[in-house]
Parts: structure tokens; sequence; C-alpha cells
């Protein structure tokens, strides 16, 4: 659990636990975080989410980037909140409606509804946002 709250390396979690008197061997804590990381992930996440989905005054940052993968141009979508955290992340090969679409109902199936959504005038975003019937919702701004 040490590896996963703090940002420590296998071998500083190895001598944090020689210091309580418990000898392991840094590539046994990488067996066990391979082996239950995903529980101890999951868990925290399902734990961050319905914190958050109670907390209703917050505000999404909604951002697209290019990226290339193996010599193709994509689009990464992020959703970021007011803390910083990323919420949602989309990778796709257009930059339209649909995409856009596909994004914010990801993001709202896990996360709900944000109060407001701030984006980069991406015409994309103010015609999904009219699907959802949420427009007035989105604002143009910096971050």
């Amino acid at each position: 659990m040490l590896y996963v709250r703090f940002p420590l390396s296998l071998r500083n979690v190895e001598d944090l636990l020689h210091e309580r008197g418990i000898d392991v061997s840094h590539e046994t804590v990488r067996f066990w975080w391979n082996r239950f990381g995903p529980m101890f992930a999951t868990e925290i996440r399902r734990k961050r989410v319905s914190r958050m989905r109670c907390y209703s005054n917050w505000r999404w940052h909604l951002d697209e980037v290019f990226v290339k993968i193996n010599g193709e141009r994509h689009y990464l979508w992020r959703a970021v909140d007011h803390e910083g955290e990323v919420l949602e992340s989309y990778v796709t090969k257009r930059r339209d409606r649909t995409a856009a679409l596909k994004f914010l109902k990801k993001a709202m199936k896990r996360y709900g509804q944000p109060e407001v959504i701030v984006n980069d005038k991406l015409r994309s975003y103010g015609a999904a946002m009219k699907v959802f019937g949420n427009a007035w919702k989105q604002e143009s701004g910096r971050w």
C-alpha cells in the first residue's frame, strides 16, 4: 500500500519495510504489486469517483491535442477537474461531433454532470453539448 499511496520506488518500500523488521526484496514488492495493484487501484478509483459524484460545485476543463501513434495523427481528448485531476482521456482518429459526443458520454457516465464545462471554443463541443441539452453549461476560456 505504501507504493500506491506515496511516490516511492520499489527499493524505498523495501527499505521502509526493513526498518520495521520485515525483510523482503524489491522483487517481492514488485511481484505483490503486479498481483494486487490493480485491486488497490480499482478500489481507490471507485472511492474517489463516489466522493466526486456527491460534490456538485465543480468544473471540468476539456481539451484535445494531436498525438502521433505509429506515424498517424490521432487526437487525445482529456477532461480535467478543477483540482487538476485527469478524469477521463480518450483517443480518436477524428475531431468531430461524434468523437466529442462519445468522449463526453464516457466521462459523464462515470463522474456525473459537472456544473460548468470550460473548453477551447472547438465547435464540436458545442454540438455535442446541444445533444445532451446542456449547452448553457459551456464556457470558453483559459485554464
